[in-house]
């Protein structure tokens, strides 16, 4: 090894200096370069200048002894490498049989021969003691030794001699003997480590814990239905045309693939391909489709064809098929609600009562997935009527609402929005009193009076199908009274003379369906409001939740609750005595209070 060094330094050394001293021409540079390298190799020096990478072909023993020796730890940095893991786990897999053959030889194992008994584990030793005994005493009863002797005199015993008889038993039964019996018993003098088997076939040099067979067992069952879950293949179908669909064979769901199965004609038909149980590729014909035999038709010489000649040097127009997109989707529900109660020379007291509601809610929703553009439009027409004893009808449900919002997809579960919230009413509402034992109403509410339009820009987070956030840092809330000279303006916050209220702010809106259980669906609407300007912390809340319970296909038990608190909305405030409260100025005290209401109902729905 010292002399090929030495032989290699001397020749790097002579190089140099046949460079330095031939340097005064290139054709003199590669002369002597040549005939440095002519010279390497000739010595042996440079065994091969040709730097091409040859073919490297391996079989597979040779490919598993290479690879058992580059995973060796001491050519990695790091023994837990995920590559040599992984290249370790490939050495495996290749080196042992494949995981259904050791699944059946472990199934069919006959685990009882594992079995060594538990007490096969001690040792055991016999130990003579000698047990305290309690006797009873013998003793013969004066009774029958009389009797014994004279048969007759037992019948001549009085009632004293008996009793004395039976006292001198009782002194006798207390004088027990007592004594020792020899008993033998098994201990356990000490414990064994290792136990072997007497079985023939016993694998295991020894055991050294009692029960191990049948925990070897349990832990085998464990490893293999985890192995079951856990493991999973793929399989890719095709056919004459270039679709190629990935499909797993363990997947155990209920998803179905769509796939055509065409021949060289190019005709096709569907099938559908899903995976119902573990390691099972289920295939489905479309419905609809049916196979039908050709009649088998014998051959008529004499038959003819009537051929049109048809002027092939002229192409015919081709009919342009249209294909529309279903963009929008359109939903409507319709519930009735109808109550009454009759009553006649009926002593508990009550009232005769009709009350009817209906509501009618109609969706339009638009996705137009190439412009990232979506669109949830709602409109919401709600009215009910009372009618109680004598009264006249009164309103008692009364809402028309719109709710508009377009969303362009901005990222992740995130979109750009813009909504537009509009609420009114249809009929005239009143507010009923008493004065001096007299009924009189009031005229609060008539159509567009008061209308409160919301419009806001904002983003939407969409977690899932059924919930929305909508946020609108940018929002505009306006409250109008058209007709101030019959509609008070200031009742709803706006100011005596004027017919609006405008409010700059923000806008917060939750909208979610939750439906624990199938014919239970549960829908929250959530909306805030502040106003930038005025008094920012007095939030604008409204509230509404609709419970719903599908008991048939056209029956429905609906629970309804609008919760709604407008600082700009105030009311006559009461005593204790239902009286209005007055300011120092003689003036009725008004204050914003929460306004709820509540219907439960029975009622039937149509759906179209």
């Amino acid at each position: 090894m010292k002399q090929e060094f030495n032989r290699l330094f001397l020749a790097v050394v002579g190089l140099c200096i046949c460079l330095s001293g031939f340097s005064q021409t290139n054709t003199g540079k590669a002369e002597v370069g040549n005939t440095v390298i002519d010279s390497l190799k000739n010595s042996g020096i440079i065994f091969n200048y040709n730097h091409k990478k040859p073919e490297i072909i391996l079989s597979t023993d040779q490919s598993l002894r290479f690879l058992q020796q580059r995973t060796q730890p001491q050519y990695w940095i790091d023994s837990h490498d995920p590559f040599r893991l992984a290249l370790s786990h490939l050495i495996y897999e290749a080196s042992h049989p494949i995981y259904d053959t050791v699944k059946k030889f472990l199934e069919r194992y006959p685990y009882d021969s594992l079995q060594i008994s538990w007490d096969k584990f001690y040792i055991w030793e016999p130990l003579k003691l000698k047990i305290p005994v309690i006797a009873p005493p013998e003793f013969h009863s004066p009774e029958d030794s009389t009797m014994k002797a004279d048969t007759n005199a037992i019948q001549a015993i009085n009632d004293s001699t008996r009793s004395k008889s039976l006292t001198i038993l009782n002194q006798l039964a207390k004088k027990q003997v007592a004594g020792l019996k020899d008993t033998t018993i098994m201990v356990v003098i000490d414990t064994l480590n290792e136990v072997l088997s007497s079985v023939s076939g016993f694998p295991f040099r020894y055991y050294n814990f009692p029960y191990q067979g049948d925990s070897i067992r349990i832990a085998v069952e464990s490893v293999m239905k985890y192995l079951e879950r856990r493991d999973s293949a793929i399989v890719n179908f095709t056919g004459v045309g270039k679709t190629v669909i990935p499909f797993w064979i363990n997947s155990k769901s209920d998803v179905m693939a769509r796939y055509w199965l065409k021949n060289e004609f190019s005709d096709s038909v569907t099938v559908w391909i899903g995976n119902p149980a573990r390691n099972t590729i289920g295939l489905y014909l479309e419905q609809g489709v049916n196979f039908r035999r050709p009649v088998r038709q014998g051959n008529y010489s004499k038959a003819k064809i009537n051929v049109e000649l048809i002027d092939n040097s002229k192409l015919h127009e081709v009919q342009k098929i249209l294909v529309k997109s279903n963009l929008w989707k359109y939903r409507t529900e319709t519930s009735f609600a109808f109550s009454q109660t009759a009553l006649t020379n009926w002593v508990r007291g009550g009232e005769n009562s009709v009350s009817t509601a209906i509501d009618i809610t109609g969706y339009a929703d638009y996705n137009n997935k190439a412009l990232k553009v979506s669109s949830s439009n709602f409109a919401r027409l709600k009215l009910g009527f009372l009618k109680t004893g004598s009264d006249p009808v009164r309103k008692n449900v009364d809402l028309l609402e719109t709710n508009s919002k377009l969303n362009h997809k901005a990222f992740g579960k995130f979109d750009f929005s813009a909504i537009l919230l509009f609420k009114t009413q249809i009929a005239s509402g009143y507010s009923y009193s008493k004065v001096l034992n007299r009924d009189t109403s009031f005229l609060v509410s008539k159509f567009m009076n008061p209308a409160i339009l919301t419009i806001g820009i904002g983003l939407d987070y969409k977690p899932n199908k059924r919930t929305s956030i909508n946020f609108s840092p940018l929002s505009y809330k306006g409250t109008f009274i058209l007709d101030p000279a019959r509609i008070d303006p200031t009742t709803y916050g706006i100011p005596k003379g004027k017919r609006s209220l405008n409010e700059p702010g923000v806008s917060f809106m939750i909208t979610n369906e939750l439906r624990p259980f199938k014919n239970l669906a549960i829908t929250n609407r959530f909306q805030l409001f502040t106003n930038y300007i005025k008094n920012p912390q007095n939030i604008d809340i409204d509230w509404e939740v609709i419970a719903v319970v599908n008991l048939n296909w056209f029956t429905d038990l609906r629970i309804n609750t609008h919760l709604i608190f407008d600082d700009d909305t105030r009311t006559v405030e009461l005593d204790n005595n239902k009286n209005p409260v007055l300011k120092p100025d003689g003036t009725q005290k008004l204050t914003a209070r929460t306004q709820f209401k509540e219907m439960i109902g029975l009622s039937f729905v149509f759906r179209f």
